[in-house]
């Protein structure tokens, strides 16, 4: 796939697209935040997207995104100036200026805060982000899996104010952040784990920018019945960073029932076969959907890829959008190879989320 070198605000469209199917069910409802960036992008021009290895050594990057439990991203809306407001507030806190920013998560809403902030800073966004898909906790991220400090940092909430931490791991932070957006309202921009560009090149998913751009046109091209999607999908993962495309069950939602514990989303959805008779397949969700079942025998986890669409459209839908009576369909997806690695496992395998059960590669399942 050839590099682009720019994110207009033409592109908003398919990168939101693109990034919800890839955010696997979390990383914020995508439809508020691509308007304050289109907003952002009409303001102050298309922003300057860098494959990774043409960063320089020593520029100094940052990830940004936000922070808290997606339901909430519905109903505390942020300003167009949010993303810019948290990355100034970082420079002045660390006393430097930063050369780019990158995202946490290829996911939802997270995909374009990265645009906003480099777009009112006047910097270049990467091309790429640390977990190739969405994924609730700072330590899952491939940054800090790379051994990436996560300070310092500084979060920005709805009433502009402005918290700095400096913790010594990812776990303590993580824990500190989270608190934090449950004070803040459930939900906070923060601009966090800032690395040179040395740092960054091992440790992050590159091309997703790109790759969610090109994905979300060919959704929108082969608008239609999910079962259909099947051959397109796997044509456009096999250039890709991921593994195979599966189609694993379409049906309707019978059930889902989440709640908000300690900043997630927590809780299951269950599908049922259209007719009626046959197996159920039942989702179990922590902001993301983590592991998918059917009749009881595990059919993908996390950190391969599970994702819901609309049947009729294929069209993704966010965990917080997902509602009784929904016509879906489920794809999966293989990770990127860096999550693959032991080290990698140890924070993303379904143990860390309190599954009982190894992770296997959906190619083996």
């Amino acid at each position: 796939m050839t590099h682009r070198s720019t994110v207009s605000a033409d592109d908003l469209s398919d990168l939101s697209l693109g990034a919800v199917f890839l955010a696997t069910g979390g990383g914020g409802d995508p439809y508020v935040p691509e308007m304050i960036c289109r907003e952002a992008l009409k303001k102050h021009g298309p922003v300057n997207l860098i494959a990774p290895d043409d960063l320089p050594d020593d520029a100094y990057v940052v990830s940004i995104g936000g922070v808290g439990a997606p339901t909430v991203s519905l109903e505390m809306l942020p300003t167009v100036d949010d993303a810019a407001r948290t990355l100034e507030a970082f420079e002045a806190h660390v006393g430097r200026t930063v050369d780019a920013v990158v995202s946490f998560e290829i996911g939802g809403g997270n995909s374009l805060i990265p645009i906003m902030a480099a777009a009112g800073r006047g910097v270049p966004v990467v091309d790429g982000d640390g977990m190739g898909r969405a994924l609730p906790e700072a330590q899952m991220m491939t940054y800090a899996i790379a051994g990436v400090c996560p300070s310092p940092a500084v979060a920005y909430d709805y009433a502009g104010n402005i918290t700095t931490f400096t913790t010594p791991d990812t776990q303590t932070y993580e824990r500190h952040i989270r608190a934090l957006a449950m004070a803040s309202g459930g939900m906070i921009t923060t601009a966090e784990h800032p690395m040179t560009g040395a740092e960054l090149k091992p440790a992050i998913i590159p091309g997703t920018v790109g790759f969610s751009i090109a994905l979300g046109r060919t959704l929108r091209e082969n608008r239609g019945r999910a079962d259909a999607l099947l051959p397109v999908l796997r044509h456009v993962f096999a250039g890709s960073v991921y593994g195979e495309c599966r189609l694993l069950y379409c049906g309707k939602v019978t059930d889902k029932a989440t709640r908000i514990v300690g900043g997630y989303d927590i809780g299951e959805a269950t599908l049922a076969p259209f007719a009626g008779e046959g197996d159920a397949m039942t989702i179990s969700i922590k902001n993301e959907y983590l592991v998918a079942k059917l009749a009881g025998r595990v059919v993908a986890t996390v950190p391969d890829l599970i994702v819901i669409v609309d049947y009729e459209t294929g069209t993704p839908i966010n965990a917080e959008r997902l509602r009784y009576g929904q016509r879906v369909a489920v794809f999966a997806v293989g990770c990127p190879a860096f999550f693959r690695t032991p080290r990698a496992l140890k924070a993303v395998a379904p143990k860390a989320f309190g599954f009982d059960m190894p992770y296997v590669p959906l190619e083996d399942l």
